[in-house]
């Protein structure tokens, strides 16, 4: 078929192209492409006979070709130069009937010829007829949903009717459900806001995938877009009755209705304890009543799971199977012989330090243990003189974190951990007291009971008049009822806020502890307490550090709750100058703690680049704020880390001591090897405040895991500042950290494979990183024990796993690196480079465990904590 053109020379240069492009082909293509011609002609006979024929002929030759798309299609191809042809003859036909089966083809040719944006493939297939779309093949459905995105976008603004659109796109859906592409259609219903009708395409075969994918969506997407996302994954875990996996979203949803919900439709009770820990795990506030569990004995039972009363005793479970009962001393953890002569030679310095010093890192290696070498050795010797030898090598101050420590020691078991430290509670020294108070805070930490033993025992030392002691009993209630919204304690500390007489650091702490009891949860009248109490203030109290955790007790209300702090924010404004941009910067990063919004984390960069005086401190606070909100997923910690070590280059003092703090939050627990070496470069700064950050820094990323090339650093770091009492302080510190219950806790707040986010463990990390933020005045001051804020992030990086009868049950199962698997195709392995143990196992960051039995069912989703086992009834033994 000749190209008709005016210019007979250029013509016949055609015709040559085209004979050598026809020689090219093979006899049969040769004879497809004639046969193609062929019908395009025949399609614009006048006889609608011949018409037909025609069109269902060339629909077949499609059809049966793009069943699998690797490359264009050759009827596609042949037919390339004749769409214009179809498309002018289309406009003059008819006969509605074959002017629908000509739209069809059409609509399928579109996906080759059609110009970029002109739609005309989706145009044509609305013109055409209504049969079945998943016949023309998998290249064309795609190609179909992309239009349809772009076109409802469109219309939406034009506010056009959609309902053509909606019929297509449910066709679609169903055909993405069948063929393994539920990430497509995820996205498709995103696009055109109708995520609802997802619920009703999903089968028992494709579900859990589909749930894969919208939680790892949810993480990237803005307010409140990523809540209804998780919303359509509970519906979808509802419908098939996954209760555990729909309780984590119930969770990360921060929805006690859908919890209660949860309980009460799932008739299983070995299940209702599974989530007894789940939601123990997560630290919630949650008490069942007679329409959740009828049965009185069970509900009891499963109460005290979430109350987390058997957690002491699964570690020790951990611990004995691991053999690491034996206490350790500090003298174990610094290894002193390891270095050469002066550093041992440095003992005698500034020895009421050293011995705080040996305090906290005693406090933080047995963590749980029950028993340690200073605190509680001497009780099993006769007349209990050496605790107390120990607690008064200690001077004011010290002797509060000395007797706290106890409590740390002691840690969630609240019976023994009440006897021992009551002791100390008849003791003439205020300090003594103070740290008596604060230690039994600590043993009842994450830890709820009916009978409240803590509100008892610190409730009638909150209004005494030495100021130390009101901070220990405060600081106490704050981490036992850490996240409970107790009204009895909000009626007790609230009053504080607005007594004139009371001094500025227990102004400090009422407002933290209030903020922690009340985490989350948006309380007006608590933030209007801290508000006044903040306006009260005068410049010069306003100068002081400790003033800046008021900020952080009225930004901790807020934690994570995204646009609920705007009215909050507002008032704010009205604040004195010297704390007004603090006190955004608090409530901005503590409002999209753990969200990932990529604005936010722009708003902060922006405040971090501007040059400022060293006086200024917000721009800590903003530095803290970015890692708060980038550590929601993978991609945007890398991300934070990047921007982190820019700033480090161009950064003021002020932002550079912020910077190792902020890389300590993105790797909590988890010790890159590029942060690790960022540190300890850091760690040898000529500016003894960002050094002292970065030391102490060093001991958060490779808290509680052991880990050898850190703990190297530090021993080394510990011979060259032997004479700068500071320094060593922060050294010891961090050794303490780096063998955190001598490497079985974890101070990261996100747990069960990082879909969820503990708000308690966050608030109290978040408050310790702001102390730091000014070492010198706080940390290194006479408020030390703020360190044991700490304690509300630690728990048993564990995987133990129960019997029917919650009894410790040994199974082998593989523990490796895990995989990201969302949207891919077929079964692929979660883990990598595993290898096999017996439980109970530890699990490092980023590692994954799953059963290598089949003899059992786990009853939890994530195989991390307490998870109980019931037998598997098709279990056939070989």
């Amino acid at each position: 078929m000749a190209i008709p053109n005016n210019d007979s020379k250029s013509s016949n240069d055609s015709k040559k192209k085209q004979d050598k492009k026809d020689e090219d082909l093979s006899e049969e293509d040769l004879a497809l492409k004639q046969q193609l011609e062929l019908y395009v002609e025949r399609v614009q006979d006048t006889d609608p006979g011949l018409q037909r024929t025609a069109l269902e002929s060339m629909r077949q030759e499609i059809r049966t070709s793009t069943s699998s798309m690797t490359s264009v299609p050759k009827p596609l191809k042949f037919l390339r130069p004749h769409y214009g042809t179809l498309k002018a003859y289309y406009e003059t036909m008819s006969d509605a009937d074959l002017k629908r089966f000509l739209a069809d083809i059409l609509s399928v040719l579109a996906l080759t010829m059609s110009v970029e944006g002109e739609r005309e493939s989706l145009k044509y297939r609305l013109l055409g007829s209504e049969g079945d779309i998943g016949s023309w093949g998998h290249e064309y459905v795609r190609n179909l949903a992309g239009e349809i995105a772009h076109e409802y976008s469109k219309r939406q603004s034009e506010e056009g009717p959609i309902d053509d659109l909606m019929d297509l796109v449910q066709q679609i859906v169903k055909f993405h459900m069948k063929h393994n592409a539920e990430p497509e259609a995820v996205d498709l219903l995103m696009e055109v806001e109708d995520l609802d009708l997802l619920v009703e395409h999903v089968d028992a075969t494709n579900f859990r995938r589909t749930c894969l994918y919208l939680k790892a969506t949810a993480r990237l997407l803005p307010g409140p877009d990523d809540l209804l996302v998780l919303d359509i994954a509970y519906a979808i875990y509802m419908k098939f009755n996954e209760f555990a996996s729909a309780l984590q979203i119930a969770l990360s949803l921060d929805n006690l209705q859908y919890v209660s919900q949860i309980f009460k439709t799932c008739n299983d009770d070995l299940q209702k304890k599974q989530f007894g820990y789940i939601v123990g795990r997560q630290g919630v506030p949650f008490v069942l009543d007679e329409s959740m569990i009828p049965d009185d004995n069970l509900r009891e039972e499963v109460q005290d799971l979430i109350n987390n009363t058997k957690l002491s005793e699964g570690f020790l479970t951990l611990a004995r199977d691991i053999e690491v009962m034996e206490p350790k001393s500090p003298e174990d953890i610094y290894k002193a012989h390891l270095l050469d002569g002066r550093a041992s030679a440095s003992a005698t310095v500034d020895s009421a330090r050293q011995n705080l010093a040996a305090t906290f890192v005693n406090a933080f290696v047995n963590a749980g243990f029950g028993q340690d070498k200073l605190m509680t050795a001497a009780t099993e010797a006769s007349s209990g003189s050496s605790s107390g030898n120990w607690l008064f090598k200690n001077k004011d101050h010290g002797k509060t974190s000395a007797a706290a420590s106890l409590g740390m020691i002691l840690l969630w078991d609240v019976d023994s951990g009440l006897a021992q430290i009551d002791k100390y509670l008849h003791s003439n020294d205020t300090h003594v007291v103070a740290g008596a108070l604060l230690g039994i805070g600590i043993v009842n930490c994450n830890i709820k009971n009916d009978c409240d033993p803590a509100l008892a025992l610190l409730g009638e030392y909150i209004d005494r008049e030495d100021p130390s002691t009101r901070i220990g009993a405060i600081m106490g209630l704050g981490i036992a009822y850490a996240s409970t919204q107790n009204e009895t304690i909000r009626g007790k500390l609230m009053p504080i806020l607005a007594d004139p007489k009371a001094s500025l650091d227990v102004i400090a702490f009422t407002a933290i502890s209030l903020g922690l009891v009340y985490v989350g949860s948006c309380n007006e009248e608590v933030a209007q307490a801290i508000i006044f109490s903040l306006m009260d203030r005068s410049e010069t109290e306003l100068g002081d550090p400790l003033s800046r955790l008021l900020p952080l007790g009225l930004g901790l209300l807020y934690l994570g709750k995204q646009d609920s702090v705007e009215a909050t924010a507002e008032v704010s404004k009205t604040f004195n100058e010297k704390i007004i941009k603090y006190c955004d910067m608090t409530l901005l990063s503590c409002a999209y703690a753990g969200t990932g919004n990529v604005l936010k984390v722009q708003s902060l960069l922006g405040h971090c680049v501007q040059h400022l005086d060293k006086g200024e401190t917000h721009q800590g606070a903003a530095v803290i704020g970015i890692a708060m909100i980038a550590m929601a997923e993978e991609l945007g910690v890398e991300m934070a880390i990047r921007s982190l070590e820019h700033l480090l280059h161009y950064g003021e003092q002020n932002i550079r001591k912020a910077v190792p703090l902020a890389l300590a939050l993105l790797c909590i627990s988890n010790p890159k090897v590029n942060v690790m070496d960022t540190l300890s470069r850091l760690s040898h700064d000529s500016d003894s405040e960002v050094a002292a950050a970065a030391i102490i820094s060093l001991g958060f990323i490779g808290a509680g895991t052991n880990n050898a090339r850190i703990a190297g650093m530090l021993r080394n770091l510990s011979s060259y500042y032997y004479k700068d009492a500071n320094a060593l302080f922060c050294v010891r510190i961090a050794q303490g950290l780096v063998h955190l219950g001598k490497g079985l806790l974890t101070l990261n707040p996100y747990h069960s494979d990082r879909s969820l986010l503990s708000p308690t463990a966050l608030a109290g990390l978040v408050t310790v990183l702001h102390a730091c933020l000014d070492t010198k005045a706080i940390i290194l001051g006479k408020y030390n024990y703020l360190l044991y804020f700490l304690v509300l992030a630690m728990q048993p990086r564990m995987l133990l796993t129960l019997d029917e009868n919650l009894k410790p049950l040994t199974v082998p199962v593989r523990v490796g690196q895990a995989v990201d698997v969302v949207g891919q195709a077929g079964r692929p392995k979660t883990i990598t480079g595993f290898q096999t143990h017996s439980t109970p196992v530890l699990l490092a960051a980023g590692d994954r465990a799953e059963l290598a039995t089949e003899k059992y069912i786990p009853l939890s989703p994530t195989l991390e904590s307490f998870v109980i086992l019931k037998e598997n009834p098709d279990y056939r033994e070989d």
